[in-house]
């Protein structure tokens, strides 16, 4: 997007937290992907890319593709060491996608948004599998697809998704608005301004290809907030066996310090007949992302005003504070998470320390 009932409850503070890195750029970050094998890469404004391949001990400054150096990079999908498709967000031609292939020593468009009107928001892949959202045009929202890990794209039924009013679209505060379901090539969407839906996609198949004029569209509504510059920011999830746990994050990024509305949790039961429900005790604020920390069985919300975590699904969280000797600002100014590393404005990289997850369970 262009711009970006409290149940009261005793609540303990948990105190570990992140470990600040050193970046060596100033940019704004907001994409963020760790790839596995110690490579995480990151992106920003002014056509930032960071790339670490030591599990970031280390940050490398990524050579800028060429006419890329005023633009928003606020999505990054890295595939290894070598290979990363980086999102830029921007109306009409200033949304493109870039790749690397040589470990970001050089550059290649490969696809600029056609839209005049169009605005990119979110990119993610599972495998080679990639889907990118984008604001809505002519009253509908823009998807477009790739099986071929980037290289080429198609794009769904314009008319496919309509939006549900005048003002809805998606934040690209975190490029977590979109989540890929990873048991299928099917995936979800989070909306705000003004109209907050949790929009699920189902791909057909047909002759193995994806059908671009009949994918099934369908509508919920968790209770996030309502506003111009509110609503639904990030989703992410785990699996539960072979049902899927989702967690929706968001809230005002104009009223950071207002905890109504910034969180709700779905459980599929494999029928789609999970519902939407807000948690007991939400987080301290506006969450522009969440994730899962799995070895830690945690969820994690951050946004400008600190950090929360959740050990039961999204029912209650409680706010993660620095442990001594850590900066006292660690847990606050995020934008981005890719667990475990968080990004965010002023060139700011965070990793969770190894016993921070472990230690809000007895706490």
């Amino acid at each position: 997007m262009r711009g970006v009932l409290l149940t009261i409850a005793a609540v303990t503070c948990a105190h570990a937290q992140w470990v600040i890195q050193q970046s060596h750029t100033t940019a704004s970050l907001r994409g963020i992907h760790n790839a596995g094998g110690r490579v995480v890469w990151a992106s920003g404004a002014e056509g930032t890319v960071l790339r670490t391949v030591d599990d970031g001990q280390t940050w490398q400054t990524c050579a800028v593709p060429q006419g890329a150096e005023k633009l928003d990079f606020r999505g990054i999908q890295a595939f290894d060491a070598n290979t990363a498709i980086v999102m830029s967000s921007g109306t009409g031609a200033l949304s493109r996608l870039y790749k690397t292939v040589d470990a970001c020593r050089t550059w290649r468009l490969i696809l600029t948004n056609p839209d005049e009107s169009g605005f990119w928001d979110a990119l993610q892949f599972n495998g080679r599998f990639g889907v990118l959202i984008g604001d809505q045009v002519s009253g509908h929202l823009p998807v477009f697809f790739s099986t071929d890990g980037g290289e080429t794209w198609g794009k769904l039924d314009p008319m496919a998704i309509p939006a549900e009013g005048k003002n809805q679209s998606f934040f690209a505060a975190s490029n977590t608005s979109l989540l890929l379901d990873p048991r299928s090539k099917n995936f979800y969407m989070l909306t705000g301004g003004g109209n907050t839906s949790f929009i699920a996609v189902t791909l057909q198949l047909t002759a193995g290809a994806i059908c671009k004029e009949c994918p099934h569209v369908s509508f919920a509504h968790p209770e996030l907030a309502v506003g111009e510059t509110a609503g639904g920011f990030s989703l992410a999830s785990r699996l539960n066996g072979q049902n899927l746990v989702v967690v929706a994050v968001g809230g005002d990024y104009k009223a950071p310090e207002r905890t109504d509305g910034t969180a709700a949790y779905w459980i599929d039961d494999q029928g789609h007949k999970g519902r939407w429900q807000p948690p007991a005790t939400p987080p301290s604020g506006y969450r522009s992302a969440v994730a899962y920390y799995a070895p830690g069985k945690t969820w994690i919300a951050v946004g400008p005003n600190g950090t929360d975590v959740s050990m039961d699904d999204g029912r209650n969280w409680r706010a993660l504070k620095p442990a001594a000797g850590q900066a006292p600002d660690a847990n606050r100014d995020w934008n981005a998470l890719s667990l475990p590393f968080v990004a965010g404005p002023g060139g700011r990289i965070g990793k969770l320390d190894p016993a921070a997850a472990n230690a809000t369970k007895g706490e």
